[in-house]
């Protein structure tokens, strides 16, 4: 029989070999994939390396090395992925939730306080978005949407075993949500071109298309949201949208020609265009735009 400390030491050293996209995590997904498999968390591995480790793990331990090898992501290789504080379950029907999303959250978060609001996360997945903010705001009723009923599902089953309770719906953007008002549209829709090289990157050709590409040149389901988002804010309410590193000054000029005030860009820890925002009609003054970070 293997050890822990033999199976990490094979496992890092096949992804170290297997791309140079992987080197930079090597170590942390050889000890996320064993820890999954024995049912331990990293720790654990770490305090005990002599402990043995069955023919049985040591075979699906090196099974899922080999996917992850080839590129397929952590978080569908164990069916988790912590965001914010909280850890969801995801699949390959929803996007994997990333770092950078929390940026969107933040920017919520700031804008409205602890008293009620009514919150809506356009194209949730897996329902990181909403379920950060309904777990930070337990005031807020927060609904979460998705064209994807799979994709809704995973939502629910996150929202059901973190007992944060979210309102669902199964729509394409705000195509079932008829007359409803929010005071906060959230979106981290798809963005990226459909000719972008890093489609084919390692964990990216994963991951659902449906839930990246949007377009020519990346903007289609920006271009509708910002559209139609105006008919479902109250007065003064905001719409938030994450984006490409490079679709800031669009974003932003997509916003103004709309009617949004106070339209503004953060960048995210990368020092890249991330998150834009903007006010529907809070005052008549003409908007202005501006990036900050």
């Amino acid at each position: 029989m293997e050890t822990v400390a033999a199976c990490l030491q094979w496992g890092e050293l096949t992804l170290a070999q297997a791309a140079p996209e992987l080197l930079a995590s090597c170590k942390v997904d050889s000890q996320w994939l064993l820890a999954h498999v024995l049912q331990r968390n990293s720790a654990w591995l770490r305090a005990w390396p002599d402990q043995a480790v069955s023919d049985e793990q040591r075979l699906r331990y090196q099974q899922l090395v080999g996917r992850r090898a080839a590129g397929e992501p952590v978080a569908y290789l164990t069916g988790q992925q912590g965001f914010w504080s909280l850890d969801l379950c995801v699949t390959e029907d929803t996007l994997v939730p990333r770092p950078d999303t929390e940026l969107l959250v933040e920017q919520a978060l700031l804008l409205f306080g602890a008293e009620p609001r009514s919150v809506v996360d356009l194209g949730t997945g897996s329902g990181a978005i909403a379920l950060a903010l309904a777990h930070e705001r337990p005031a807020w009723s927060v609904t979460a949407t998705d064209i994807h009923g799979p994709a809704l599902a995973v939502a629910g089953r996150n929202s059901q075993q973190l007992a944060i309770p979210l309102q669902l719906v199964e729509s394409a953007w705000f195509e079932n949500l008829p007359g409803q008002r929010f005071h906060l549209i959230v979106s981290n829709p798809p963005y990226i071109e459909a000719e972008d090289e890093h489609l084919q990157g390692v964990g990216v050709r994963y991951e659902p298309l449906r839930a990246l590409v949007s377009g020519v040149d990346g903007l289609d389901d920006i271009r509708q949201i910002v559209a139609q988002a105006p008919d479902h804010l109250y007065a003064g309410g905001w719409l938030l949208l994450e984006h490409g590193y490079n679709q800031g000054d669009a974003v932003r000029t997509l916003l103004l020609a709309r009617g949004f005030d106070k339209v503004r860009t953060v960048q995210d820890l990368g020092d890249n265009d991330r998150v834009t925002l903007g006010q529907w009609r809070a005052h008549t003054n003409g908007g202005q735009t501006h990036a900050d970070g």
